[in-house]
């Protein structure tokens, strides 16, 4: 399990785009799950869309890409706080983005995500995204971990 001071340690997002809420499974090289609450006090429900809140497709697939560069630095085996301080996860392509179902304010918005290859510095990953077991959202996401 990690929570979201963990989460700050690796990666450099924060509020308002910091979307990934906690960890609460991660398996090295293998899956991460983990979650964002979707709340109406998220900035992004002023214009999207007022009087029909509905959580915007890409910041789904931003907190998929946020939650697969945990997967990634947790993967690299055993690095530092200062080390990790030094790197940074860029996404490299989305591929196979799906989005089918909203999500709305209120839904625990979940992440699944698993590694189909990685070579080197470069990961592939699956993405998908549910709300109560049903699949709102899913990508192919492709990442390199670098040096700042």
């Amino acid at each position: 399990m990690m929570d979201v001071v963990e989460i700050q340690k690796i990666i450099p997002h924060r509020y308002p785009f910091l979307l990934l809420d906690r960890v609460t499974e991660i398996k090295e090289n293998e899956s991460l799950i983990g979650f964002k609450n979707v709340t109406i006090g998220d900035n992004v429900f002023q214009g999207h869309f007022p009087g029909h809140p509905i959580y915007p497709g890409v910041m789904i697939l931003e907190g998929m890409a946020q939650a697969g560069g945990i997967l990634a630095f947790k993967s690299m085996g055993t690095m530092t706080e200062e080390e990790a301080a030094n790197k940074v996860v860029y996404f490299m392509s989305i591929d196979k983005a799906k989005f089918r179902n909203p999500v709305k304010p209120g839904d625990r918005l979940e992440y699944r995500i698993s590694v189909i290859k990685n070579k080197g510095q470069i990961w592939v990953l699956d993405g998908k995204a549910y709300v109560d077991d049903v699949l709102v959202s899913e990508a192919e996401l492709k990442a390199m971990i670098v040096d700042k």
